[in-house]
């Protein structure tokens, strides 16, 4: 009798220590589930954080790239109008030495004689006493 008590308690330890065993194991697997979780929940996080500033980085730069466009556009118009000034000044220029001689060119003809000058001269001081 005393070998089936014996191995009725070796039974019931082995039955107790498998329980408890399967209890550690449990235990462990809700610890290693919670671990997991955490470490997903902290990859979320820095994935977010490395999104967040992918974000940032590309905005500055976006915002850089548009200033400087801007800052190269403004210099260019400036430009195109200093040209366009230079231009314009240079054609009146131009245009009044042109004027000038053909004004030349008329004047000699008319005047080739010296009753022609005369008249002019006569022509050009009335003018002149007139206002």
């Amino acid at each position: 009798m005393k070998a089936l008590k014996d191995r009725e308690k070796s039974i019931s330890d082995a039955l107790n220590t498998a329980e408890k065993a399967r209890k550690d194991v449990a235990g462990l697997k809700a610890s290693n589930d919670q671990i997991i979780a955490e470490a997903r929940k902290e990859k979320d996080l820095i994935l977010k954080e490395a999104r967040d500033i992918k974000d940032k980085i590309v905005a500055e730069a976006k915002n850089q790239a548009n200033a400087e466009t801007q800052k190269s556009v403004e210099y260019a118009r400036q430009q195109i109008a200093a040209e366009k000034t230079a231009a314009i000044n240079d054609i009146k220029k131009q245009v009044a030495e042109l004027s000038v001689q053909i004004a030349e060119k008329v004047i000699k003809k008319e005047l080739e004689n010296s009753k022609d000058q005369e008249k002019l001269v006569e022509s050009l001081l009335k003018d002149l006493k007139l206002k």
